[in-house]
């Protein structure tokens, strides 16, 4: 009997994406969490592949007997239960980067409509005011001093495409980089606290962990220079909100451009809807349609190692201690 990879694409990757990627010789069923053809299929799954790291629990373990691998098409694991995938001995891959063009543009064009005040010039283009009631105080992102917090795939990436906009790139991250690769990047390493008071752009590119949540609080956001723009297209909770509004309402800094929040979707009364120096998106950086079919060339090239008997790449490094 083949083995069966069971997909969840939460709509957010077409099914008939899906099947055209999928390896021959297995059996492939896309199925809705929850659902009872979900019950049905993960009973006799091998596979499970998807934005699925919130089924990551104990409940999936027991009623997937045979199940081998656990393949998250996002970059991100933080709803998972790592402790119930340690127990049953299966591997939790993440997407291995399939997703770091897209959000490294994204974080570009986070930091050009903040610096540009995009949302506003729009909106008062539309609503007849052309320039509004003065002309708005825009900004280059050339020569301005890019702070990377995070130096992964999405942060090289980064970092790349900064330097072609003419921005010097400093970073912060727990594994320091080697100095050869330094160079490579032509990136500096910067202390945390360093990088924040003297980076004109601070951009935010790691996981959500114990060690990262709230790690920009009211403290570390008061260190920003007054024209300083705060990005962040990796988890909500890396940034405490609470204190994010205050320092954006009172002017602290300048501006920030969010993908992510606290809470997903935000809540109608959220206060960040209120202020006129941010740029919103709905997490939206990482499924481009380009990205989607990296993600599952990934994934399934994974499956079909594990089929070879080979191990899986991009597990993820909780499990690997």
């Amino acid at each position: 009997m083949a083995s069966r990879i069971v997909v969840v694409t939460q709509s957010m990757v077409d099914e008939e994406v899906v099947r055209e990627m999928a390896p021959d010789g297995f059996e492939l069923l896309i199925a809705k969490p929850g659902s009872p053809e979900w019950q049905g299929a993960m009973g006799g799954a091998d596979y499970l592949v998807g934005f699925a790291d919130m089924l990551v629990q104990d409940e999936l373990f027991a009623i997937s007997p045979k199940l081998r691998l656990v393949q998250v098409l996002s970059a991100g694991y933080d709803r998972a239960d790592l402790a119930a995938a340690r127990r049953a001995g299966v591997p939790l891959c993440n997407n291995g980067g399939a997703n770091s063009v897209a959000v490294s543009e994204h974080a570009l064009l986070l930091m050009l409509a903040v610096s540009r005040q995009l949302i506003k010039q729009h909106a008062n283009v539309v609503a007849g005011r052309w320039r509004g009631n003065s002309t708005p105080r825009l900004h280059e992102v050339r020569g301005k001093t890019l702070g990377i917090i995070g130096m992964g795939t999405i942060g090289k990436k980064v970092a790349r495409l900064a330097q072609a906009f003419g921005m010097p790139v400093h970073y912060y991250d727990i594994a320091r980089l080697p100095e050869d690769q330094e160079d490579l990047l032509n990136v500096r390493f910067r202390l945390f606290r360093e990088l924040l008071r003297t980076s004109d752009i601070v951009s935010l590119h790691v996981p959500l962990n114990a060690s990262t949540r709230h790690m920009l609080g009211a403290r570390e956001l008061a260190l920003l220079q007054p024209e300083a723009i705060l990005i962040n297209t990796s988890r909500g909770p890396v940034i405490d909100e609470v204190a994010l509004h205050a320092a954006l309402a009172s002017g602290a800094f300048a501006g920030a451009g969010l993908d992510v929040f606290d809470q997903e979707p935000p809540p109608a009364d959220n206060p960040l809807f209120n202020l006129d120096n941010v740029v919103l998106t709905a997490h939206m950086a990482g499924p481009t349609q380009e990205s989607n079919i990296s993600r599952l060339r990934n994934a399934f090239d994974n499956v079909q190692r594990m089929e070879r008997g080979e191990a899986p790449l991009w597990v993820v490094p909780e499990l690997l201690a």
